[in-house]
């Protein structure tokens, strides 16, 4: 029997649940990628403050190709657990934030569509045009925004099932019936993310609905912010064990570890949840806290990625203990990317390295590196590159770095495994035109595929072109 509303009753008494209303709860949020990391995270805590007493932000979840999710929650009235584990230990709560998944290319996203079934649930346009909803949240992964390798909107690719002209279709409806206008708030790992989508968005607009540009402006809000929480793919062998002591199956369940953050840039169009109730850190200015996640944090990440699968380690914590990438990453983390970032006030980057390796050391979380090896082509220049470049401004070379480097282009050259990328084939083409002696330039030359301000020096690329023909 699966986890829903109905049968609450038959819970494990030490499972948490929510304990408002929901019923009660009109929806104000719409969020679209409704992943793993949504679900353990920003729904995580909209569930918590609603519990604190906040009203009617119920979130729908939007899917934008894979029915996947919607398969998983929608049977159970969108309701799922979210576990944290450490050690031994593990603390499951029910989650009731989430009233539906919706599936993009199955939902209406045109108004005179949806009007002609306008009490459906399964309609996206009219809960983007709906007052009541006043923010939209995102996690769709970096390729998620269709960028071109320079940083400018793809247009076909914004064109081609995004959620650009979804979101200029409800902003007409909302500007033609005098409804506010809404928050857009970006939780991926995209340096100043807020910026970045409203650049995104005004490129769209300007290239499809410029009569729009001047109210998107003046009403909406794209307000930056910086999410940390580690979260792997669940497994089957997970829900079976959650199955036993939940007494119900849950289809839709994550897990997590019990770190979570969650820093907001607060500048809202029109009202938030009281996120600041239940942990997140309502901010003027992200910028420290997104710059150290992105060049600590997720640097680590994929240097982890990229070397521990060259190694033939398969989860996190294996990478992390390996005695050649674990001191190797604690330097990449300490040396190089820390004293590229200038710290807000009682922000302690060396007691967050700290914490980060401790965290990567988890074996309760069982994170697999193929998952964070994912779409390096799209992480690699705020992850890597920015480091680079603010070293190489003061003369300081990042062996670390370029070592992790180096293993990403070893990968991406496609020869052990698949490659998982947006870019897979034109990165291979490279690799097979250029090769050995001139891939380097191909990637990270000013004209090369990877725009970003570092250039490497005579040093760097005999650096990376010895790394290339070597294991480590």
């Amino acid at each position: 029997m699966r986890l829903s509303t109905d049968n609450l009753d038959r819970l494990n008494p030490d499972v948490a649940r929510y304990g408002y209303d929901r019923d009660g709860q009109a929806v104000g949020i719409v969020h679209f990628g409704i992943g793993a990391f949504h679900r353990a995270h920003q729904a995580w805590y909209t569930d918590r403050a609603m519990d604190a007493g906040d009203r009617d932000w119920a979130i729908l979840g939007v899917s934008m190709r894979s029915a996947g999710v919607a398969d998983q929650m929608n049977p159970q009235q969108g309701l799922y657990t979210v576990t944290e584990r450490s050690g031994g230990e593990a603390k499951t709560r029910v989650v009731g934030a989430v009233r539906e998944v919706l599936v993009a290319p199955r939902s209406p996203s045109s108004l005179a569509i949806a009007l002609i079934a306008p009490r459906s649930p399964s309609s996206l346009a009219i809960a983007l045009i709906a007052p009541q909803t006043r923010i939209v949240t995102f996690t769709v992964t970096e390729k998620g925004y269709c960028r071109a390798p320079d940083g400018s909107l793809d247009l076909q690719l914004a064109d081609e099932g995004s959620f650009y002209p979804l979101l200029a279709d409800a902003m007409r409806q909302r500007r033609d019936a005098g409804i506010g206008g809404l928050t857009l708030l970006s939780c991926d790992n995209l340096a100043d993310n807020g910026r970045q989508l409203a650049g995104l968005m005004r490129e769209y607009l300007a290239a499809r609905a410029p009569d729009l540009l001047d109210w998107f402006t003046a009403e909406c809000r794209c307000p930056s912010s910086m999410v940390d929480r580690i979260v792997p793919a669940t497994t089957d062998e997970d829900r079976a064990v959650l199955a036993e002591g939940l007494g119900l199956g849950d289809d839709a369940a994550v897990f997590t570890e019990p770190f979570s953050q969650w820093v907001i840039e607060d500048d809202f169009a029109a009202g938030r949840p009281g996120w600041e109730k239940v942990g997140a850190q309502m901010v003027a200015d992200v910028a420290p806290y997104e710059t150290a996640k992105l060049r600590m944090l997720n640097g680590a990440h994929s240097a982890l990625a990229y070397l521990g699968l060259q190694q033939g380690h398969t989860y996190v914590h294996e990478a992390v203990a390996d005695p050649q990438i674990g001191p190797l990453v604690e330097r990449l983390m300490r040396d190089e990317a820390a004293p590229t970032i200038s710290a807000a006030p009682g922000q302690d980057l060396d007691a967050y390295a700290t914490s980060l390796l401790e965290r990567f050391a988890n074996p309760a979380l069982q994170h697999r590196l193929q998952q964070i090896a994912m779409d390096g082509s799209q992480k690699v220049p705020q992850r890597w590159l920015e480091t680079l470049a603010a070293q190489a401004g003061r003369g300081q070379a990042c062996e670390a770095i370029l070592t992790a480097l180096a293993a990403w282009m070893r990968h991406i050259r496609g020869n052990m495994r698949p490659v998982d990328d947006p870019l897979a084939e034109t990165l291979a083409e490279l690799w097979c035109d250029k090769g050995e002696s001139g891939i380097v330039d191909a990637l990270f030359a000013p004209d090369g595929l990877l725009s970003s301000p570092w250039v490497p020096s005579a040093a760097d690329k005999s650096f990376l072109q010895a790394s290339l023909v070597r294991s480590f």
